[in-house]
């Protein structure tokens, strides 16, 4: 793969000018004097990313967050205002109470959750935006089950301010320090390598044969070495932790021809926005110094819609990729997808394959079964010592911790169902148990908390806070709030999956029936106006669309729900 005969392509010529954000020391040391005036934002984990690849030059020729204008032209036309091409709005997202106290020409400072200054910014534009103007323009989607437009609906801050920055700190970073390079820092590795042409590899996934295959097959197509750059910010929920997935990197190096591959890691915050995603992650490997980047099948993809349809079509992103291949300053290399063929002992793009050959895969879902229940997993499919990474922090599912969320109307039944399966599960024993009864974590977690939308949400957000680190532990967490919002069980979802299982209950007990029930007098002071927002009367209650159990307690008694939770627990494969 590494041909140094073939004609120049030197780096930086192809990489571009990159902008260096950052002030020098003496300068950097003023602005944080400075800063002591300027109102404070700490930054979220997406634009702690953001900041990090804006400061180190990954997004130029950005200088700062998008302005207005700039903002419209790449959601509409992917153009910022002076007609550069550019396909991802980059912005800051603030609350309207801080926003209030911002105008144009003020300066704030922005810190990272420690309260470490990172840089300052000159407020240039502050607006609210058309978030689904926003959602269709960047994700061809307004549905919630794209995750990309699930955070631009429900997590990020409702006002964007837009500005140029000075950078006085880069973001730290305690692990794979080697690992980590700025555009320029790989630039120069890349020049002292001598490698003349470079084809990177985008990946937020454990690479295996299929991956490796693909990649040698493209550097070896244009005789050029291959970079493996993948992304250690905010990838797609779910996905395996990026320690993990370093680690299993590292073993896979190991596989490829000495002295042809390099690994370095990009600490971006994905957007899953297909296509568009694409072309930004091309651009942002030309400014790393590449001179190819390989574009597969779905490439950026978030799965299917909540109709069941694939949100964008299998080469979209190769065709967006032809449409701006004379500005972008890098090659694609277009790849299908890569099967094994037992015929032949070896892996092919399907496009190559013959009939009657006997064409082997294994799909994401099917690898993923196979780690949960600890089964084989063929040698022709990966590695042994990445498997062996792999299974280190994902072990079979009878092993991991988990969460029974349980959620449904005040006097549904939740809680004595949860105590019910509490005692059944302790009774088999093997692992530590936990109750989070709503009314018991009001007392003892939220006492402070009132019962608007933004402190329920809270309430939920701390429960699910707790019950990850349960599962994260080893343990079971059950759950037994009313929790009324789809979007916050979704949140919580998201952080238990990090770590363990979850598995939803909808105690789905009519709202006739709880009032019946109503031992405390609830409903009655609902009822009465005497307390608000409360859900079922005053306040809405989300029913779960994807619950992995309905209940309903007029047709179960608790030991028999119990019973049935506990069947579903050992089909899934959570108890034995």
């Amino acid at each position: 793969m590494d041909r140094h005969d073939s004609a120049p392509q030197l780096i930086p010529p192809h990489g571009g000018e990159l902008k260096d954000l950052y002030l020098d020391q003496a300068a950097a040391d003023a602005e944080r004097k400075k800063a002591m005036d300027y109102l404070s934002w700490d930054l979220t984990p997406r634009q702690l990313c953001d900041i990090e690849l804006l400061l180190n030059g990954a997004f130029s020729p950005l200088e700062g967050f998008l302005s207005q204008a700039d903002y419209d032209g790449v959601v509409k036309e992917m153009r910022l205002g002076d007609g550069t091409l550019w396909p991802m709005p980059i912005t800051l997202d603030v609350s309207e109470a801080f926003a209030a106290n911002l105008e144009a020409g003020a300066h704030i400072a922005l810190r990272d959750q420690e309260g470490v200054l990172i840089a300052t910014m000159e407020v240039g534009d502050v607006w609210t935006p058309d978030k689904e103007a926003e959602a269709r323009g960047v994700f061809g989607a307004t549905d919630q089950a794209h995750p990309g437009v699930h955070y631009l609906m429900n997590l990020a801050h409702p006002v964007y301010v837009g500005g140029r920055l000075r950078g006085v700190e880069p973001p730290i970073h305690y692990d794979f320090r080697h690992l980590r390079d700025t555009p320029a820092e790989l630039r120069q590795r890349l020049q002292k390598l001598g490698w003349r042409k470079v084809v990177a590899f985008q990946t937020r996934n454990p690479m295996h044969r299929a991956h490796q295959e693909l990649t040698f097959r493209a550097a070896r197509d244009v005789e050029a070495n291959l970079l493996i750059h993948p992304v250690v910010g905010m990838t797609k929920p779910g996905d395996v932790d990026h320690f993990t997935r370093v680690r299993c990197y590292e073993r896979l190096l190991h596989h490829y021809p000495e002295q042809t591959t390099s690994l370095s890691l990009l600490p971006l915050a994905m957007r899953m926005a297909g296509p568009r995603e694409a072309l930004w992650h091309a651009l942002i490997r030309r400014n790393y110094g590449c001179t190819h980047f390989i574009v597969g099948r779905d490439h950026a993809g978030p799965g299917k819609d909540s109709k069941g349809k694939d949100f964008y079509g299998p080469y979209d992103a190769q065709e967006l990729m032809n449409e701006y291949r004379d500005e972008i300053g890098i090659e694609m290399v277009p790849f299908q997808m890569v099967v094994f063929v037992e015929d032949r002992a070896q892996y092919v793009p399907v496009d190559e394959t013959h009939e009657g050959e006997t064409v082997l895969n294994i799909s994401g879902t099917e690898f993923r079964r196979r780690l949960q229940e600890g089964l084989d997993v063929p040698s022709w499919f990966s590695y042994p010592d990445v498997i062996e990474e792999l299974r280190k922090t994902h072990p079979p599912r009878h092993q991991q911790g988990f969460v029974i969320f349980f959620t449904g109307l005040s006097g549904s039944g939740k809680s004595t169902i949860a105590n019910a399966l509490m005692v059944k599960l302790m009774e088999q024993g093997g692992r530590r148990i936990s109750l989070l009864d709503g009314d018991v974590v009001r007392k003892n977690l939220s006492s402070e908390l009132g019962f608007s939308r933004e402190h329920r949400d809270l309430n939920i957000l701390r429960i699910g806070y707790v019950a990850s680190e349960i599962a994260k532990n080893g343990g079971i967490a059950i759950c037994a709030p009313i929790a009324p919002y789809q979007t916050t069980r979704r949140q919580v979802r998201e952080m238990v999956e990090e770590v363990g299982g979850m598995v939803e209950i909808h105690v789905a007990t009519p709202l006739e029936v709880c009032e019946q029930r109503d031992r405390k007098g609830l409903y009655a002071k609902a009822r009465a106006g005497i307390i608000k927002e409360f859900t079922g009367i005053s306040d809405p209650y989300e029913a779960p669309e994807q619950a992995e159990i309905v209940i309903d307690t007029r047709e179960v008694s608790p030991d028999q729900a119990a019973h049935r939770i506990l069947v579903k627990l050992e089909s899934l494969g959570y108890i034995r």
